[in-house]
């Protein structure tokens, strides 16, 4: 048995690293996170992989729920990655707020959902401002949480099935009436009430 398995030990050593880098990207591409990270760290112990492949490295990690390494790959890849496509930059960008998110680090976070949110597609905003809505009731900034979280309702009212998250819906409606609740009475929202200056009936007969 070791005898029959020997020529394929041989051939495996035999791959050249672009091989391995074109499995890797084969793997990552079939959404194989495990394997595909274990040839990228393989290839990056000798070789400066280009700021794309950090960022699948990223992705890698995230989806293995190693969110510090995920964001520092991410952090490293971001700002060399300006000339790629705008959805394909949301991802990361996206990717590298959650794991920070995971991390409870929200003020680190919440940059990199704005910036998520200047490229991604229409649908995918309503999570993002929910995340920004979250990220903002840990700070305590109960009106932009809130505004935030309205966001979220009419992104997902416009573009997405609001039966399918129905409890998501409910938890958002909740989280805004407790933001409600805690700001100052100034500033909570009051029904609305006509401007008496507004109203005066000018003659300009007269």
């Amino acid at each position: 048995m070791l005898l029959a398995l020997t020529p394929l030990f041989s051939h495996a050593q035999r791959l050249s690293d672009n091989e391995k880098l074109g499995i890797a990207i084969e793997y990552f591409q079939s959404s194989k996170y495990h394997e595909a990270l274990l040839i990228f760290e393989d290839l990056k112990k000798n070789h400066k992989l280009n700021p794309r492949y950090i960022a699948y490295m990223g992705l890698c990690y995230y989806y293995e729920w190693d969110f510090e390494n995920a964001y520092k790959h991410l952090e490293e890849s971001l700002p060399k990655l300006n000339l790629f496509a705008p959805h394909e930059r949301s991802i990361y960008y996206y990717t590298c707020a959650e794991s920070y998110f995971a991390l409870e680090l929200y003020e680190k976070a919440i940059p990199h959902y704005n910036e998520a949110l200047s490229l991604c597609y229409d649908n995918e905003k309503g999570d993002i401002y929910f995340r920004l809505g979250y990220c903002y009731i840990q700070k305590e900034m109960w009106k932009e949480a809130q505004d935030y979280l309205k966001d979220a309702l009419t992104f997902y009212a416009k573009y997405r099935n609001v039966s399918d998250i129905k409890s998501r819906i409910r938890q958002i409606e909740n989280m805004i009436q407790g933001c409600e609740s805690m700001l100052p009475e100034e500033d909570r929202i009051k029904q609305f009430e006509p401007d008496q200056e507004a109203n005066k009936i000018v003659d300009t007969n007269k």
